[in-house]
């Protein structure tokens, strides 16, 4: 019989907090869909992710320490954000996404993110976890008058739904 797995190896960890597929979906659409709040993640969901499966991830990740809620007051939407530790998960959907390309097929405007990334290098991946931070964490951007990856990114993507 294996023995378990250890809960303090950082592999683990890690797994246990971003191996659920579901996670890394909520996690990419709050950086690549802009989606901060409840009801954009679950009407913006390509997978249709279910309420209660959207709350309880939403939970987890803030639990993780990966996202903040900011409480809403009376008639008002409480909003999500990324925190440091979330965006750092970056690289890694990166790293996924490159992964996919090369061993997977679909559909082109699912995968203009993932070769733009790629192609673009850490230079990119550098200049999108700044816009990130700007964004999230209200950090300045290093060279406010660069141009925003995130725009960039955004812009590939509606090309390539108009091709």
């Amino acid at each position: 019989m294996d023995p378990a797995p250890r809960s303090d190896c950082p592999i683990n960890q890690a797994v246990e907090v971003l191996g659920d597929p579901w996670a890394m979906l909520v996690l990419r659409d709050i950086m690549f869909g802009d989606r901060r709040h409840f009801r954009e993640l679950l009407a913006g969901s390509e997978e249709g992710i279910a309420p209660n499966i959207l709350s309880s991830r939403l939970r987890r990740l803030s639990n993780a320490g990966l996202l903040t809620r900011q409480d809403a007051r009376r008639g008002q939407r409480a909003a999500y954000s990324l925190t440091e530790a979330g965006i750092q998960t970056l690289p890694i959907m990166t790293a996924l996404g490159s992964w996919g390309l090369a061993h997977r097929s679909g559909e082109r405007r699912l995968r203009v993110r993932a070769e733009l990334l790629r192609d673009g290098g850490q230079e990119l991946l550098t200049r999108f976890m700044d816009d990130l931070r700007h964004l999230h964490l209200g950090i300045p951007r290093p060279d406010p008058h660069a141009p925003r990856a995130a725009e960039e990114l955004h812009s590939a993507y509606e090309t390539a739904l108009r091709e």
